[in-house]
């Protein structure tokens, strides 16, 4: 479902570095999917996933923003209390390559102890 306006002009990049970017980039949303990597999971679990702390706030935020870009899907289950659970979408599985590459990267070019390491 678009949010947009329909008179709304969509966002034109001058690279392809400038969408991507803008796509996965930000404090969360690579560790979102990274969290996501291994299969589905629900809410609840995604947060404790993380790094570092997020709020729920913020994890929605995220989520709806990757899920609007085609990189996450969400499944609600009619039960009570509701069931949501996240999972990467083909799209969402096809830039894991390009974040293991970032991931092993930034550990061979830091000169800081890293605590997680990439898998």
């Amino acid at each position: 479902m678009d949010h947009n306006p329909p008179n709304a002009k969509k966002q034109k990049y001058i690279c392809g570095i400038d969408a991507a970017l803008d796509i996965i980039g930000g404090k969360w949303k690579a560790h979102i999917l990274y969290a996501l990597m291994d299969g589905t999971l629900r809410y609840s679990q995604i947060q404790p996933a993380l790094p570092r702390k997020i709020t729920q706030r913020m994890l929605t935020k995220e989520l709806r923003d990757l899920e609007k870009s085609g990189l996450v899907t969400r499944t609600v289950y009619p039960e009570i209390p509701p069931k949501v659970e996240y999972s990467l979408t083909d799209k969402g599985r096809s830039i894991m390559p390009i974040l293991d590459q970032l991931c092993t990267w930034g550990g061979e070019n830091i000169t800081e102890e890293i605590e997680i390491i990439c898998s």
